[in-house]
């Protein structure tokens, strides 16, 4: 029982260290992992400063708007 517990052990850690090397190895994998790392942050931020930009120009022109077209304060009484 203890003998079988054991060589599964050694063979899980076995081809978890073999995984491993694999993985870290392998240039594709590393460099797709840096691309991730390194890109995804930067088109999330990017997206979020546009909306922002997008929300402020959208507000800025409704207010220019506002100011062409003055309501007139007689006019409903």
């Amino acid at each position: 029982m203890f003998n079988q517990i054991l060589l599964n052990s050694i063979c899980f850690i076995s081809i978890k260290i073999i995984l491993l090397d694999m993985t870290i190895n392998n240039p594709i994998f590393i460099l797709t992992i840096i691309t991730v790392v390194w890109f995804i942050p930067g088109i999330l931020v990017d997206r979020y400063k546009e909306l922002n930009q997008m929300k402020k120009k959208e507000k800025k022109q409704a207010d220019s708007i506002k100011k062409l077209y003055p309501r007139s304060k007689d006019f409903w009484d």
